[in-house]
């Protein structure tokens, strides 16, 4: 299982969100300095998401994601007002492994899928009820998650982001019945997303993709600001080449 630290960038800093809500952002320090911390702890990936660019529709981040890419060696896949080729471009000339779409994809699969097919591209699926947010969370289609998550199987992309986002940064646990069900209908490489509260409840996801011969990862976020989990011990047991 893959393990994915993550970053949410916003004004150039890393912080938290409690359910997904901006206005409950809590700043932890400099996303360059977690970056440089990730990478030393022996993580293979980052996970990277701009904030202000999933609101704004565009990169807002541009300046501290490129002084991290410069200056780490591990792989980085970002997300966050990618939402045409332009954008996907730029962050692949800058060196950036695999660019999520979200609100792109859910407007148009089809571009997804055609991006897919020239691009490392991983699709964002985040479920608020059941149903497709966008925008940075502050909208809900009235598409299922389940139906947007079928239209990617067979498809080129690379990874399916499972997010519930009624737990993303609560401690409450991964919503593994709706991560299992979209990596079912997708058949794809799924990284779930949210909630995730000590080193047990991944290891719990880790035993049920072995029983539902899942590939995937898991986003870890909150739980390594605030101090819930060993994140060096979690890296070290599913890459034990370190």
């Amino acid at each position: 299982m893959e393990i994915f630290p993550a970053i949410d960038l916003k004004e150039g800093k890393a912080v938290r969100l409690y359910k997904g809500e901006m206005a409950s952002a809590k700043i932890y320090g400099e996303a360059f300095e977690f970056a440089k911390k990730f990478q030393d702890l022996g993580s293979k990936w980052i996970h990277i998401v701009d904030l202000d660019g999933a609101l704004g529709g565009e990169p807002k981040n541009l300046e501290v994601i490129e002084k991290i890419r410069k200056n780490s060696s591990v792989k980085i896949q970002i997300g966050g007002g990618i939402r045409d080729e332009q954008t996907i471009r730029r962050y692949s000339d800058m060196g950036i492994d695999r660019l999520i779409l979200g609100s792109a994809a859910l407007k148009d699969p089809v571009f997804a899928k055609e991006m897919a097919r020239k691009y490392k591209i991983a699709v964002g699926i985040d479920s608020k009820d059941g149903k497709v947010a966008l925008e940075g969370w502050v909208k809900s289609a009235e598409i299922d998650a389940l139906d947007l998550a079928k239209e990617f199987k067979g498809s080129d992309i690379q990874a399916l982001i499972c997010t519930d986002i009624q737990r993303d940064g609560t401690f409450e646990g991964i919503n593994l019945d709706l991560t299992l069900e979209l990596a079912r209908v997708s058949d794809c490489f799924c990284i779930a997303s949210g909630g995730v509260k000590n080193e047990q409840d991944i290891y719990n996801l880790n035993e049920k993709f072995e029983e539902h011969a899942i590939r995937g990862g898991v986003i870890i976020g909150k739980a390594y600001y605030e101090g819930r989990i060993d994140l060096q011990k979690v890296i070290k047991k599913f890459t034990p080449n370190i």
